[in-house]
């Protein structure tokens, strides 16, 4: 879906469609945690930090598992998994308690979590985006090629320019009387590629078309 689309309607679409397009993706690829991961991520964690107010922090448990949800979505690489994993509670506590203090300033934000070892910038987003969705959208494959062109690139510099393409689209559609988050904004759009990905439909909105930037995909 072209981040140029408009059409509030169309992003609605793409959004409400994200809860079946966890469970296709779950099914077709052979990936049966993902559902209870994706409601892990979604539904209880947010939950969960939110009661830790006003001092939020997430646990090395909790990392793991979210790490588990952000690699079985895209990407599996188990080695970032071992090392989230072997993190040192008090450490992770104390990183994302600095992390949370620091927003709405989402640049220190994601440096306070990456200095744990196994937790780039699109770890770190996806840990702010649980937090505080209304600012830090995760930095998926998806999202980064329709919104940049291009998922090659997981640098800081690079998720400051996304999270200001998809905080000024959430504006815009906002503005028509619907809400959405940044993260919204982000789920519709991975909402979207995976259900490319898996066929066009014959229902398919031409304003919906994707635009060759989003149909590239990431080399491995």
């Amino acid at each position: 879906m072209d981040l140029g689309c408009s059409d509030a309607s169309v992003w609605k679409e793409a959004l409400s469609l994200y809860p079946s397009r966890i469970q296709t993706l779950s099914v077709k690829k052979n990936k049966p945690d993902l559902v209870s991961l994706d409601d892990f991520y979604c539904n209880q964690l947010p939950l969960l930090l939110h009661q830790r107010n006003p001092n939020p922090f997430i646990t090395t448990p909790e990392l793991s598992t979210l790490m588990q949800w952000k690699l079985t979505r895209g990407k599996w690489r188990p080695r970032l998994l071992d090392f989230v994993s072997s993190l040192d509670d008090a450490v992770v506590k104390s990183a994302s308690q600095k992390a949370f203090q620091s927003l709405p300033d989402v640049s220190k934000a994601v440096s306070e979590l990456t200095v744990l070892k196994g937790v780039g910038p699109a770890t770190a987003s996806a840990v702010l985006a649980t937090f505080a969705p209304h600012l830090t959208p995760f930095m998926s494959d998806e999202a980064m090629e329709a919104a940049l062109g291009s998922s090659k690139d997981y640098s800081l510099k690079q998720y400051i320019k996304f999270v200001d393409k998809l905080q000024r689209k959430a504006e815009e559609l906002s503005s028509e009387g619907d809400s959405f988050t940044p993260s919204d904004v982000e789920r519709a759009l991975w909402s979207f590629a995976v259900g490319q990905s898996s066929g066009p439909q014959a229902d398919q909105d031409p304003k919906t078309k994707p635009s060759r930037s989003s149909k590239r995909k990431r080399k491995n």
